[in-house]
């Protein structure tokens, strides 16, 4: 055990150190500075009572209803049995006033397109939760998200999936519909980092971030679209696939719409803040990483601890470290990591990122054959056959 907490330890120091060679190299505190006059956030006008009792979160005494005004997101999810054999699930929901809006703002040279939402906190949302049944969601707290753990009557085989609606009034803009996925305890689960991994993001440079964001088309890294395509017939379609980043929740309508025209549907899984300036977006994909994305697997091994896991990262940030830490705290949980070694230099940031001892300190005391380095997504087909084959 103390041998455990020490590799542990030691591959915590190493992408801290990581964390900070990329942000130093990239002149992250540079450019966050700059930009520290630019803020998507404006706040809300609310009574000084309303205000108050927003900072008890899920415990507020006195919601506020969503109104006309407002823009509601519902978050897709993943139902699992609890404890008692009874279904239930997440349920994440996010407010804000006003319409999306943008404004153009210079940003080293690029131009960024910022989110003009303002956050609502202490609102409740109502849900028809398969157009029957009406859940109270909420309320939120002052970053006008809300999480709750709602017991489902409804019955439902493996990988059924069910719509829900926002019962809200008819002008409120958002997401307002999602899908609620039934996951038994047995199987396999997909969980798999985003910003490059799957979705072209440049982690290492602070303009690349914007410009990947805000400005181009979202693009999928070559090849991986196909190996998850490939995956999900391999473990079934009834598998549940997370998607895990560290971007903040006002990026979810992006990435939803990212992933769901490229890779098999799934649960996002996002940091649990509303971005309120672009500096403020920077630090939340470049700060404590790890920490964040090892406590978010805790929570899905809670809902599943019986799956089969594959992961799925890459080099730029600390997945390597994360899924190691994962591996050992949970034995034979994950049955295989893969990790996408980045060579773009713009994405990468530092070549010791991809340091085939840094691989080894992350891994370490880990099977070799349960982790993979690669460049070509192609050549994980037969890993992963042969993985889902032995099991």
């Amino acid at each position: 055990m103390a041998q455990t907490r020490t590799r542990a330890m030691a591959a915590t120091a190493q992408s801290t150190s990581l964390e900070r060679q990329t942000r130093s190299s990239g002149n992250f505190h540079d450019t966050e500075r700059k930009l520290s006059d630019f803020s998507s956030h404006k706040s809300p006008e609310q009574s000084r009572l309303a205000n108050l009792l927003s900072y008890l979160g899920s415990n507020n005494p006195l919601p506020v209803p969503i109104s006309r005004h407002d823009a509601v997101w519902l978050f897709d999810n993943v139902a699992f049995r609890g404890a008692d054999g009874s279904w239930q699930a997440e349920f994440v929901t996010a407010v804000f006033g006003g319409k999306p809006s943008a404004k153009l703002v210079d940003v080293v040279g690029d131009v960024a397109s910022a989110l003009g939402l303002d956050v609502l906190p202490g609102r409740q949302v109502k849900l028809r939760f398969g157009e029957a049944t009406q859940l109270k969601l909420g309320p939120g707290g002052r970053d006008g998200i809300s999480s709750d753990i709602k017991k489902l009557t409804n019955a439902a085989a493996d990988g059924a999936v069910v719509t829900s609606t926002a019962d809200v009034p008819a002008e409120t803009g958002g997401v307002l519909r999602m899908k609620t996925q039934f996951a038994e305890p047995e199987g396999w689960a997909i969980i798999s980092d985003m910003d490059d991994t799957i979705k072209i993001t440049q982690t290492s440079s602070p303009t690349g971030i914007l410009r990947s964001t805000f400005v181009s088309e979202p693009t999928p890294v070559a090849g991986m679209p196909e190996l998850y395509a490939y995956m999900q017939r391999l473990i079934t379609p009834a598998s549940p696939f997370f998607y895990l980043s560290a971007s903040p929740y006002n990026l979810y309508p992006f990435l939803h719409d990212f992933t769901e025209k490229y890779y098999p549907h799934g649960q996002l899984i996002l940091r649990d803040a509303s971005w309120m300036t672009i500096p403020g977006l920077l630090s939340n994909l470049t700060l404590g990483t790890q920490k964040y994305k090892v406590d978010r697997m805790r929570k899905v091994n809670s809902w599943l601890p019986r799956r089969k896991m594959i992961v799925i990262g890459d080099s730029t940030q600390s997945d390597p470290e994360a899924y190691g830490e994962i591996y050992r705290a949970f034995p034979g949980w994950i049955k295989l990591i893969l990790i996408r070694k980045v060579t773009d230099t713009d994405a990468v940031g530092s070549e010791d990122k991809n340091n085939p001892s840094r691989f080894e300190l992350a891994f370490k005391g880990i099977p070799r054959d349960a982790w993979h380095v690669f460049e070509d997504p192609a050549e994980c087909r037969e890993l992963v056959q042969k993985t889902v084959g032995a099991s």
